[in-house]
């Protein structure tokens, strides 16, 4: 109670010690940066030509707080913000590389570019066509309607990040291309279409990042579904962000932070449950006072915290790690909430991880916490049917299994109903997995008509 008190007499004696001025990193200027210019010169040009595939954006609390530069070779944090030579195949990377040395423009290396990462993935699970609604036969821009109960609205100015995770499913977000971008300008079609879609309960304001902007701009896409709040059934709002991990000074000594929990604790006033999906991928991201500050203040406007990764190779593929950060994120009363399994684009290969090693990273973290901690769910693939589930490893008919869930699905009716794939060491993703028992897992010929109707749709519509 002392401190509350102090901290609202005294805001700015307390936040003295926090304040920090962001400052940009990215493939214009990062050769500026103190710490990469002590690197190898082949570090740096790996630097120089993956990143002009991948999106690269770090910044200088992570250069300054959060990466140990004596042994970058395997810091988890410099795999996670900066390019590394291995996340493009070898015949892409000479591509690029001679792109460069051949002097090519500005605007012949941006195409080249552009036709390495059409073979990446970049739309993954049916994002461009299957998941955006439609509202009076016209497709919504900026909107995405995949699981019945949850409607994902992309801000434009939220399509960026303090900095990107080089694994980043939603890397076409931030290349430049504006065919691959999902934004909206305002909100009000999301509001009308909320209306007669009383089956939504949650909103997640995704992106990109929505905490990179201001509090104002941010207000202006939340009032209209305040204001509307009542004539929807939207019971929960969700933000999903990665700047507790990378700018936590976004909540305590940027200039509107004060202005950003107090529209909280708005939200929470109204009755609506406020949840910031946290991603922090590393317990790193949970050690610097700062982002203890940060987490503290958010939680004081009445605001939860859910936590959530993917499981990443060079990062965090070990139990270890993933039970430490499970309990400091507990002790900091945060919910984990998530394991992912990562998705089937961009540097997939780089960071992927067989499903059998991820089940058992999952479940000897899970079994080394308490019961408080065990709140996560995990491993998960978020797939074009829904987010699966690896439940365990079982042996059925004398044959070793996957033992499979749906926890949401583009089917509710599918959720919870257990499934099994064939056991295989190699497999990093569901595309690779082959039903056990049967031919078809029992969700397919539903998820092809699904997907038959909705193409149809779309070019009918002509929307891509």
């Amino acid at each position: 109670m002392f401190y509350e008190f102090i901290l609202y007499i005294y805001p700015q004696s307390i936040k003295v010690g926090f304040m920090k001025k962001y400052k940009q990193i990215n493939i214009n200027n990062y050769k500026q940066n103190k710490h990469i210019l002590k690197l190898p010169k082949e570090i740096i040009e790996d630097i120089e030509i993956v990143g002009q595939v991948l999106a690269f954006r770090a910044n200088n609390y992570i250069t300054e707080e959060l990466i140990n530069w004596d042994s970058y070779e395997t810091d988890p944090i410099f795999h996670l913000c900066f390019p590394q030579r291995e996340m493009l195949k070898p015949e892409h990377y000479q591509v690029v590389k001679n792109a460069i040395y051949n002097k090519k423009s500005k605007e012949e290396l941006f195409e080249i570019s552009n036709l390495v990462r059409k073979e990446l993935n970049p739309h993954p699970a049916g994002q461009s066509c299957l998941n955006v609604p439609y509202y009076k036969n016209r497709p919504l821009s900026g909107i995405q309607h995949k699981y019945r109960e949850t409607v994902l609205f992309f801000p434009s100015s939220g399509q960026t990040c303090h900095a990107y995770c080089s694994f980043c499913f939603r890397w076409p977000q931030f290349i430049g291309k504006k065919s691959l971008k999902f934004s909206a300008k305002e909100s009000h079609e999301l509001v009308k279409y909320l209306k007669v879609h009383p089956e939504v309960t949650d909103v997640l304001l995704t992106g990109g990042d929505p905490m990179i902007m201001k509090m104002k701009v941010l207000n202006r896409y939340l009032s209209p579904l305040l204001e509307n709040i009542h004539k929807t059934n939207i019971q929960t709002i969700r933000i999903g962000t990665k700047s507790l991990s990378f700018w936590p000074y976004r909540f305590v000594s940027d200039s509107d932070a004060d202005d950003i929990l107090r529209l909280f604790e708005s939200i929470v006033n109204k009755g609506i449950n406020l949840a910031i999906m946290a991603h922090f991928s590393h317990p790193r991201e949970l050690e610097t006072d700062i982002v203890k500050e940060a987490i503290r203040r958010i939680r004081s406007t009445g605001a939860q915290i859910r936590t959530q990764s993917p499981i990443l190779k060079h990062i965090n593929d070990d139990a270890d790690i993933w039970s430490e950060m499970w309990r400091k994120q507990v002790n900091l009363n945060c919910i984990p909430y998530y394991m992912f399994m990562a998705r089937d684009t961009g540097a997939k290969e780089y960071f992927e991880i067989p499903i059998a090693e991820a089940y058992e990273i999952f479940r000897k973290a899970y079994s080394s916490i308490s019961g408080i901690c065990r709140t996560v769910r995990g491993p998960s693939m978020s797939c074009t049917p829904g987010k699966v589930m690896i439940s365990g490893l079982a042996e059925l008919n004398n044959e070793k299994v996957f033992v499979l869930r749906f926890i949401q699905a583009r089917n509710p009716d599918w959720v919870a109903m257990p499934f099994f794939a064939k056991y295989d060491d190699n497999a990093s993703w569901i595309s690779e997995l082959k039903p056990a028992f049967s031919d078809k897992f029992f969700f397919e010929d539903e998820m092809e008509q699904i997907y038959h109707n909705r193409i149809t749709d779309c070019e009918e519509n002509k929307f891509e």
